[in-house]
């Protein structure tokens, strides 16, 4: 499947206020389920200077900084991603202390997978639940894993909430609502609570659900797997991730997965945001049609 992205995203601010250095978490991934074909990122008012930095989790971020005042801000991004896995089940565990929840990795994977193993903070609420959905699933790995999100799928509603972080999992669980991270943040923690590596992913979807009327970044889970390596579970789409879905961040902690991290100073500065985004997915650049083929010889501000 084919990806063509545009994401841009405008800070206006009441009066000029002087920009931190800016953290950009806009280039998509590259891995064994995606490959990227094209991309460009520009800032305008144009920064005084940009880095491209690999972070601690593997994510490729950009960071760039600004040596005067400015009353706005606009960050424009375009991809061109090709996504490879057609199957999302295409694999087996390895370790069979993994094939069964509550799940065990060797003690080198573990230490390797501890941030995304953290389960102190799980509220008691969320980890009962996941056990008896784990009771449910007979106690299989891999029927845990979809019983999950199949069980947030049609057991909450799907709200669109564009500003915020996500609500606690234990917030959602009770209430049984939430956005798309909302949801994401409850199976993280519910695949913890039974001793599964979790981690929050940020990205882009071909899908979205019914309650929300347009493109939005989109955020799920991933779930590490003794042999079959990180793989992604929707619960806001009650899937399994397959090639419908373009990945920006992966990470244990979901504000390093933001698209965009940063402050400004400006005493009693207001600021506001604004977003476009348009996620166009088809078999062949054909089909995506003479707009992502021309798309790359045109500028990306006007």
């Amino acid at each position: 499947m084919l990806f063509h992205i545009r994401h841009t995203l405008t800070y206006t601010y009441g009066r000029p206020v002087f920009l931190e250095p800016i953290t950009l978490r806009l280039t998509p991934r590259q891995d064994a389920s995606q490959r990227l074909l094209h991309h460009r990122l520009a800032l305008l008012p144009a920064p005084s200077g940009l880095s491209q930095v690999l972070e601690p989790d593997g994510t490729d971020a950009t960071v760039g900084w600004f040596d005067h005042t400015h009353q706005d801000l606009t960050i424009a991004m375009e991809a061109l991603v090709e996504t490879l896995r057609d199957n999302p089940f295409d694999w087996i565990i390895t370790d069979p202390s993994a094939r069964t929840v509550p799940a065990a990795y060797s003690p080198d994977l573990a230490c390797s997978l501890a941030p995304c193993l953290v389960s102190a903070e799980v509220e008691p609420t969320v980890a009962a639940w996941a056990r008896t959905r784990a009771e449910e699933a007979g106690g299989d790995t891999g029927a845990f894993l979809m019983r999950l999100a199949d069980h947030i799928h049609h057991g909450f509603a799907h709200i669109g909430r564009l500003d915020g972080d996500p609500f606690s999992p234990a917030e959602t669980l009770r209430e049984r609502r939430g956005a798309c991270r909302d949801t994401a943040m409850l199976y993280v923690a519910a695949c913890r609570a039974v001793g599964l590596a979790a981690r929050f992913v940020s990205g882009y979807s071909m899908h979205h659900p019914p309650e929300v009327s347009e493109h939005e970044l989109h955020a799920w889970a991933e779930v590490y797997l003794p042999g079959a390596g990180w793989r992604g579970y929707d619960p806001s789409l009650g899937l399994a991730v397959a090639d419908g879905h373009v990945a920006l961040a992966a990470t244990p902690d979901h504000r390093l997965a933001a698209p965009v991290s940063g402050h400004f100073r400006g005493t009693g500065a207001t600021s506001e945001m604004r977003y476009d985004l348009a996620v166009r997915a088809a078999a062949s650049l054909e089909d995506l049609g003479p707009g992502a083929a021309g798309a790359w010889s045109s500028p990306l501000f006007p």
